[in-house]
């Protein structure tokens, strides 16, 4: 998958969305926050994204208030897709898959930024529609992804980071629909990492886009973390609600 191309489609439409959205409208999911501190986070992730892959401690942006919020995004965004590509892919950068590992055993390169930036401003990206009454239109490919960087990479850095206890269920994703794997034969299961061998299992299945959602704790109510559309659990729903409830990225 090429995620620069994925990130500056997903900035456009971000971009092209934040310009007409009203920043006063709320954001529930999100607690206190509105549509003006969503576009202020994303661009200040952005810039720090682009400092951390070229190894460098960013400037800041300042406090704010911004008077031009599509202004600030577009420069950010801008910033982070034109150092990611002037970037040796393979260079070593700074990473969150390194947070908590040994020097020694540290992996993190600028292309693990590609595609993290590429999933922030996916799930970003949702949150600004959905706040508006709008969807995305994505391929399944995408959210599967999105899905698959969770499991393997934000729950186990949040086990690492010791901000979750090891799962008391072993907990796996079942993606379905056509476009679920790319390989019919494929087995697209993702299983969360951390449970005891003796753990029971619980699978929980759905189209690529819910259970994406479900993971980053979008797309549900906040007392059935498990309640989204097309969404079935086979086995203990409460030990899988609870694994969701206390996070499965930051």
């Amino acid at each position: 998958m090429d995620h620069l191309r994925a990130l500056t489609g997903l900035q456009h439409d971000f971009l092209e969305t934040a310009r007409r959205a009203d920043p006063a409208t709320p954001i529930p999911w999100l607690g206190r926050w509105r549509i003006e501190q969503l576009v202020v986070h994303l661009a200040r992730i952005h810039h720090w994204a682009a400092g951390q892959a070229r190894r460098r401690q960013e400037a800041p942006l300042g406090r704010g208030p911004f008077a031009d919020l599509p202004g600030l995004y577009e420069r950010c965004a801008a910033e982070l897709r034109e150092t990611l590509a002037e970037l040796d892919p393979d260079a070593r950068a700074w990473a969150l898959i390194d947070d908590g590992v040994p020097r020694e055993q540290q992996t993190g390169t600028v292309r693990f930024w590609h595609r993290r930036q590429a999933h922030e401003t996916l799930v970003h990206l949702w949150d600004l529609r959905a706040a508006i009454g709008e969807a995305v239109d994505v391929d399944d490919a995408l959210w599967l992804d999105c899905l698959d960087e969770v499991v393997t990479v934000m729950h186990p850095r949040q086990l690492r980071l010791g901000r979750v206890a090891p799962p008391a269920a072993r907990i796996v994703f079942q993606p379905t629909g056509a476009d679920a794997s790319a390989d019919p034969g494929a087995d697209a299961r993702l299983a969360l990492g951390g449970a005891a061998d003796d753990a029971p299992e619980v699978v929980i299945a759905g189209p690529p886009r819910a259970l994406a959602l479900l993971a980053w704790g979008r797309g549900v109510p906040v007392d059935d973390r498990l309640a989204a559309e097309g969404v079935e659990v086979h086995g203990d729903r409460a030990l899988a609600e609870a694994v969701l409830r206390a996070g499965l990225t930051p």
